[in-house]
């Protein structure tokens, strides 16, 4: 499976993707975008699977890169990585599409929690 990070942090992009192996679900082909707009051209050029994308970035926000997505017929599965995770923001990214959404702080469960339903178990 592939799966793309997405987030304008570098670090952060690093933790998911440690987070990722330490929920179990390794062997995965996992690549990365800065932004929404680097996210959308990775996507175009080969659809991953699964993208985890951060809500608040520059150029295009997560929620854009949902919306934008939402009109391919080969969307992949996406949910939100986010620290922001208002009622609000929930109520928008399940109308955009979204799976899930995973909040800042989190843990190796959390990520299973959200994402065996999808992956299956690690």
């Amino acid at each position: 499976m592939k799966i793309l990070i997405v987030d304008d942090s570098s670090a952060m992009r690093m933790i998911v993707g440690r987070t990722l192996r330490k929920a179990g679900f390794e062997g995965h082909q996992v690549e990365e975008a800065a932004d929404g707009a680097e996210a959308l051209a990775k996507i175009e050029a080969g659809a991953p699977d699964l993208v985890l994308a951060d809500w608040n970035m520059p150029n295009m926000n997560g929620l854009q890169l949902l919306q934008a997505l939402g009109e391919r017929e080969d969307a992949p599965v996406f949910g939100f990585v986010t620290s922001e995770a208002t009622s609000e923001m929930r109520a928008q990214a399940n109308a955009a599409g979204a799976r899930f959404m995973i909040n800042k702080p989190f843990t190796p469960d959390s990520f299973r929690a959200a994402l065996e339903p999808i992956l299956g178990a690690g």
